[in-house]
């Protein structure tokens, strides 16, 4: 199975033209009833392979730091991540395999954070700031040698961790202030992956890969806070505050539309179902009234998909030109 990455690798090897790769490309689209860019690909699973080599590294890395861990104390924790990295030279940079590519990512980040909480001893702050600070070093490294594009979220994450804990651990009060915080956060990470995103604005390159998986990153650093301050989280169960909630969704799912995103959508609906659910709970039958609205959502997530590319299309020229020139293209 190729990729457009390998379409694009074809056309620097003139093995194709880029007029024949373009035309293949609105072939295939115009077959589908789709747009290629609104579908929002990105390299997942090449084969049932990627599967089966998962299985396998996940099986290693854990049986060997288990006996590792059982023969000498911490032993496991230190060959973890190089285990993982020895597996990424070979699954990862020779045969470019997407999924374990990702699986082996976290788990060498995962593997370094692990790791540096196990062997420091100093308060939990500090623990964390010094096991985020070198997690954000080892994703650097690791987008350095294999460029898998999740790396720059992950990296990205590792890097708020640290700079949080930091906050915290030399200003205790910012602990109170956290929500805040995670927003700006989450807003610097979205407008990162919009960087990411303009760069490939036709979506047919890795870049475009990164883009995805930073808003994955974003969506809930800016949902989650937005939603904590409300009082949702909390279980602040009033009616005016389900209208804010609804409101805030409308606009994340248009705002989802527009930069041609669907995480802002499906993250932020998980807290309106809670609202939703809460306030069911004080004034109706839950079970009946949750399934039903479950069902009403379902059922408009899913005309929303039919119809995404003639969405978007209407509301991009709703938009002034100073703004939708930085946004996906979309042909009509």
């Amino acid at each position: 199975m190729y990729t457009e990455e390998d379409l694009n690798n074809a056309v620097k090897q003139t093995i194709f033209n880029q007029s024949s790769v373009d035309n293949f490309r609105q072939f295939i689209a115009t077959s589908k009833n789709t747009n290629h860019v609104d579908e929002e690909n990105f390299k997942l699973i090449g084969s049932f392979n990627d599967i089966f080599v998962v299985i396998a590294c996940l099986l290693l890395l854990f049986s060997s730091g288990w006996v590792l861990n059982a023969i000498q104390n911490n032993s496991g924790y230190i060959v973890f991540p190089i285990i993982t990295w020895g597996l990424s030279e070979f699954f990862v940079r020779k045969r470019k395999m997407s999924l374990p590519a990702i699986v082996l990512l976290i788990a060498f980040i995962g593997g370094i954070f692990t790791l540096c909480m196990n062997l420091l001893s100093f308060s939990e702050n500090i623990n964390i700031t010094i096991a985020a600070s070198l997690s954000t070093l080892g994703a650097y490294l690791h987008w350095l040698r294999f460029k898998v594009p999740i790396t720059v979220a992950v990296g990205a994450t590792s890097l708020i961790v640290f700079l949080v804990a930091l906050s915290i651990s030399i200003f205790p009060e910012t602990k109170d202030y956290l929500l805040p915080i995670l927003l700006i956060f989450g807003i610097i990470t979205f407008v990162l992956a919009m960087f990411w995103d303009y760069a490939d604005i036709h979506r047919v390159t890795y870049k475009s890969d990164v883009a995805f998986w930073l808003h994955l990153a974003s969506a809930p650093l800016i949902t989650h806070p937005i939603f904590g301050m409300l009082g949702v989280l909390d279980g602040n169960e009033s009616v005016s505050t389900l209208i804010i909630v609804i409101a805030l969704y409308v606009f994340m799912s248009l705002l989802s539309i527009a930069v041609d995103r669907r995480a802002f959508m499906v993250s932020s609906m998980a807290y309106v179902l809670y609202a939703i659910s809460n306030i069911l709970k004080t004034y109706g039958d839950i079970g009946y009234n949750f399934a039903l609205t479950g069902v009403l959502i379902g059922a408009t997530l899913l005309l929303l998909s039919a119809f995404w590319h003639q969405a978007r299309s209407a509301l991009l020229n709703l938009l002034p030109e100073s703004i939708s020139k930085y946004l996906a293209r979309v042909s009509d």
